[in-house]
């Protein structure tokens, strides 16, 4: 199994344009540029179709050609783009297959012509199951309310696993049964806010959630030494060596671009 990271960063990425603190200093300086957190799955599965996910897989030296599911985790428009839809329709008329909560694929319908029926729109909630290709896919429940109902998705097959927490704040209830207790191989979780627990809040992870959510894993089985666990929808509220600090806790931290074979 491959996950290609096509962004990494939270709404406003990092560096936010807007800004000169110092950790928005430093990752421009050292050329390191996040953008909204979206990931491509075997080339075929597209978990949360950003606004700016197109064209870093363009510069990831991948394509969306072969895309024929997409998981939409909620409605904010830094985890949805539907416009992508109507770009797509220009060129292709392959069968694609889109599932989300019901409040994004809602946003998704006002971009599909009234007689296409090459893209089916599928509302999931979370506890839902269903095979996607050679994947078998688990939603659920996530800590975000977002307009409405937030999800993150398990993906299983043969040749491996993975979790895509992003975005939520500490294990909503039922979260981690319907997660499983199956080893997984990844972990790609948000870790929003660093230190700023004033942030933080209940719908996002800083540093001591984000840990504190892993162990969760490991005490049910999910995640052991050989798992890997990537932080991702980073934002200027980390500290500048976020990566490091992560590093000695034994957890990697997403780039932009990046290929994990698990």
């Amino acid at each position: 199994m491959e996950a290609l990271l096509l962004g990494t960063g939270s709404a406003d990425g990092w560096p936010t344009p807007f800004c000169r603190c110092d950790s928005c200093v430093a990752m421009l300086r050292e050329g390191i540029l996040r953008t909204p957190t979206s990931v491509l799955v075997d080339r075929r599965i597209w978990i949360d179709p950003g606004p700016e996910a197109p064209r870093q897989a363009l510069r990831a030296g991948a394509d969306l050609v072969d895309v024929d599911t997409v998981l939409i985790s909620h409605a904010h428009t830094d985890h949805l783009d539907p416009a992508f839809l109507l770009h797509r329709s220009w060129v292709s008329d392959q069968p694609l297959t889109v599932y989300g909560p019901a409040p994004a694929i809602e946003l998704c319908r006002d971009w599909l012509a009234p007689d296409q029926t090459s893209v089916r729109l599928v509302e999931v909630t979370a506890g839902n199951a269903f095979e996607a290709g050679r994947h078998r896919v688990r939603v659920v429940r996530a800590a975000h309310e977002a307009l409405g109902e937030a999800v993150l998705y398990r993906l299983d097959a043969a040749d491996g696993s993975l979790l895509y927490a992003c975005d939520t704040g500490p294990w909503a209830d039922g979260a981690l049964a319907q997660i499983g207790a199956e080893r997984l191989d990844l972990v790609l979780m948000e870790q929003t806010f660093g230190e700023r627990t004033d942030l933080a809040g209940e719908r996002h992870h800083g540093l001591r959630t984000f840990e504190e959510a892993v162990v969760a894993l490991r005490a049910t089985g999910a995640v052991d030494d050989r798992t890997r666990v990537v932080a991702v929808h980073l934002s200027h509220h980390n500290p500048p060596d976020v990566e490091a600090r992560l590093a000695m806790l034994g957890f990697e931290t997403g780039r932009d671009g990046q290929v994990i074979e698990v």
